[in-house]
């Protein structure tokens, strides 16, 4: 796919997703995905004392590496590999977009203020609002972003861990009663906007190289 072919498709695109998950949200506060959010979540849920404990801590590992300083971590290892493959503008884009996505998650959050699901006691500590998760728009922007930049013998594997991470990251969070699938969905969708304007930004340099 050549982003810097096609710079308008992609900003559209960004667009699109960045209005959708504005427009979720207000469907979250008017309550239109009650229902579905808490069928699905009872659905997922682990409790402890009838779950597997093995799978409860597998699920709270893979939300640790999602959140907190593990996940600048994984930032600043993956950008540093970035700048090995196609140079600094690529680890500028990928660190760059990770912390503005971040930031817009954040700010979401505090624009929204949707509390967090109550249906167990919570098996990850949370100190902030619901809407959008912003473990699941890290895992977004950091590996779609990444999948996006990787040389063409990687790219299959990186979209592989891509998906991988956006889809257990998503999970983790629901099934440990910390957010709704809506928060999840919402904070998919802001990750892979900023993963698109990271792309193009990072395309867009090696083409005028």
């Amino acid at each position: 796919m050549n982003f810097a072919s096609r710079p308008n498709r992609f900003l559209i695109a960004a667009a699109v997703l960045l209005v959708a998950v504005v427009l979720l949200g207000f469907a979250v506060v008017a309550g239109r995905t009650q229902a579905i959010d808490l069928r699905i979540s009872t659905d997922l849920v682990l409790q402890v004392g009838t779950s597997d404990p093995v799978w409860i801590a597998f699920m709270q590992g893979v939300s640790w590496i999602g959140g907190g300083i593990p996940r600048w971590i994984v930032v600043i290892a993956l950008a540093a590999l970035v700048w090995r493959w196609c140079g600094p503008r690529c680890a500028v884009a990928l660190a760059g977009v990770s912390l503005l996505a971040n930031l817009a998650s954040s700010l979401l959050k505090l624009g929204f203020g949707v509390s967090r699901p109550a249906l167990i006691e919570h098996l990850d500590h949370q100190t902030s609002f619901s809407y959008p998760s912003g473990h699941a728009t890290s895992a977004a922007v950091v590996y779609l972003t990444l999948a996006w930049l990787a040389p063409p013998r990687w790219r299959r594997a990186a979209w592989s861990l891509a998906g991988g991470m956006i889809l257990l990251t998503g999970m983790s969070r629901m099934m440990l009663g910390v957010h709704w699938p809506s928060d999840v969905i919402g904070g998919t969708m802001l990750g892979a906007a900023f993963a698109l304007l990271g792309a193009l930004y990072a395309r867009r340099g090696r083409t005028a190289a």
